[in-house]
């Protein structure tokens, strides 16, 4: 996946009257015009390793289902802020869990190795979230990471909320609410615990009201804070069980 500030024509690498020419939309990727306080945010997507994110990278045998996820950052009441969602609970995969909008790739999308996983992150958050993507500027992409449990090889990609839309629950059977978090609250040490799994794993977690961010969504949260300068102080030794609220 190519990084920094560059746009993509969908419909180039595909020869003249191919339906991948005439299929997917121009897809730009840009950090120009960005709000002064995004501009750690764009250098860490082009700056950071693979690793230095996560020590669960997609298998080298190229297995794994491509996917992505948005992180969006908007501009809310106590300043910046991401959109998250809660998935339902009656899914297969990451039930109840907290996330960014996002899902597998489609065949419409194009190509993994390039535009693909921008067009998924954009569709996916608008199929989710009721998102109107022409509003987003997508300013940069994180390296693929994965997901063990599910098998997914995800693409992060970043956003700006330039012209906010509203944000609901499109389908019940996929998620159980739409809500922004404010940044602030995410590096508020007072919210900043770490989750131990019922086997076991630890990891970061932030506390968001009567919820838990935990998994793959904190763990990219946390590298992000850290990686942008935005991280505070805060206690690593305070543990709460994955189901703390019970």
């Amino acid at each position: 996946m190519t990084r920094g500030s560059e746009t993509y024509d969908g419909g180039a690498a595909g020869a003249a009257g191919t339906a991948e020419a005439a299929g997917p939309a121009e897809v730009a990727v840009t950090s120009r015009g960005l709000p002064t306080w995004l501009d750690p945010v764009a250098e860490v997507a082009r700056s950071v390793r693979p690793e230095q994110l996560s020590r669960f990278l997609p298998p080298e045998n190229g297995t794994g289902r491509q996917s992505a996820v948005l992180i969006l950052f908007g501009e809310g009441e106590k300043g910046p802020e991401l959109l998250l969602m809660e998935r339902a609970g009656s899914l297969r995969s990451h039930a109840g869990q907290l996330s960014f909008p996002g899902g597998a790739l489609d065949a419409a999308d194009g190509d993994p190795e390039t535009t693909g996983p921008l067009r998924a992150a954009l569709r996916e958050a608008e199929e989710e979230t009721g998102l109107d993507p022409s509003g987003v500027q997508v300013f940069g992409v994180l390296p693929r990471l994965y997901i063990p449990v599910s098998n997914f090889v995800v693409t992060p990609v970043l956003g700006w909320w330039r012209e906010p839309s509203p944000v609901g629950v499109v389908d019940s059977a996929e998620t159980a609410s739409v809500f922004t978090i404010p940044v602030a609250d995410l590096t508020d040490p007072a919210n900043r615990v770490t989750s131990v799994h019922p086997r076991g794993h630890t990891g970061p977690a932030f506390l968001a009201g009567p919820a838990l961010v935990w998994g793959f969504t904190a763990g990219v949260i946390d590298k992000i804070l850290h990686y942008a300068g935005w991280e505070r102080p805060w206690d690593r030794s305070r543990q709460v069980p994955l189901d703390w609220r019970a």
